[in-house]
């Protein structure tokens, strides 16, 4: 008899300590991944997004970024503040990134950029990063995405991802010859999946509306890729959780002068977005800045 009855008091107290150790164990916080995609000028936007991040403590796992999106995504991921990016950005002019030359390849060389980013980047390289961090540049012989993390210098991957075509030289690198991330992944969710994310808010900056006249190159090359970037839309969103859009459509690509109004923009897009980030996080979250794993140089 006592035989009998010593088991169901042993499982009712089995299952008594699952509930109290269910109970009692904290919810996981998700890794969450920032994307951020290309821009040029408008790309200021992102930190708009980052601030509004910052002040909700919405703990960021990875960052990655392609074109204008590189930049600040390597300068908040190197430890700099939103605050910290928008004094750099303030006082940003089209000379501190680029120099005006003869090349049949392009109209301006990017090596200015390596100065303007070590007045930005608090470390330079993807290993001391305070945030895991991923460039994506474009093989232009390949015609695939490169993507630069874990190890090796920030700076060399950033140029190459703004390397816009038409504008910028192509840059050579280990047999490659690299052009602007944007060509060919306009905003990198992918890559932070890669990087173990989770959950990925994208932050894709809209196109501006299509005119009837285009009166130089430029205005020609851009709407091209605005037309490409529309019909390729899936690939990206598909590996996004959230999608932020600052209302920059009407924005000039070289609208430096803007930066402000740019900034502010994208805090309005990033506030819209919070209640649905909330979601995924407990009530009380600190924003903790997860060590990098380790992961290969660079993937195609």
């Amino acid at each position: 008899m006592d035989a009998v009855e010593a088991k169901p008091v042993g499982w009712l107290r089995r299952t008594g300590d699952w509930i109290r150790g269910g109970l009692a164990r904290k919810p996981a916080v998700p890794r969450i991944g920032l994307a951020l995609g290309g821009g040029f000028a408008r790309g200021i936007a992102h930190i708009g997004v980052l601030r509004v991040l910052e002040q909700n403590n919405i703990p960021i796992s990875a960052i990655a970024g392609v074109s204008s999106g590189a930049i600040v995504a390597a300068a908040f991921a190197s430890g700099s503040s939103a605050d910290e990016i928008e004094k750099v950005a303030l006082s940003t002019k089209f000379r501190d990134v680029a120099r005006w030359t003869l090349n049949l390849r392009g109209l301006a060389g990017n090596d200015r950029m390596a100065v303007f980013l070590a007045r930005l980047l608090k470390v330079n390289r993807f290993e001391d990063m305070k945030i895991p961090l991923a460039i994506v540049a474009t093989d232009l012989v390949r015609g695939k995405p490169v993507t630069f993390r874990g190890q090796g210098d920030v700076v060399f991957p950033i140029r190459a991802s703004c390397a816009y075509p038409g504008l910028f030289l192509p840059l050579r690198h280990e047999g490659r010859l690299l052009v602007d991330g944007f060509v060919c992944m306009e905003v990198p969710a992918e890559p932070l999946r890669e990087l173990g994310a989770d959950r990925v808010i994208s932050v894709a900056i809209p196109n501006n509306d299509g005119i009837e006249d285009y009166g130089n190159m430029f205005s020609v090359v851009s709407r091209c890729f605005q037309v490409m970037s529309a019909r390729t839309e899936h690939s990206w969103r598909k590996h996004s959780s959230v999608v932020l859009a600052p209302a920059v459509a009407n924005m000039a690509w070289d609208s430096f002068p803007d930066a402000k109004k740019l900034i502010k923009m994208g805090e309005q897009a990033a506030l819209a977005a919070i209640p649905a980030i909330r979601k995924w996080l407990p009530e009380t979250t600190a924003a903790v800045r997860e060590p990098e794993s380790k992961t290969l140089p660079i993937t195609a």
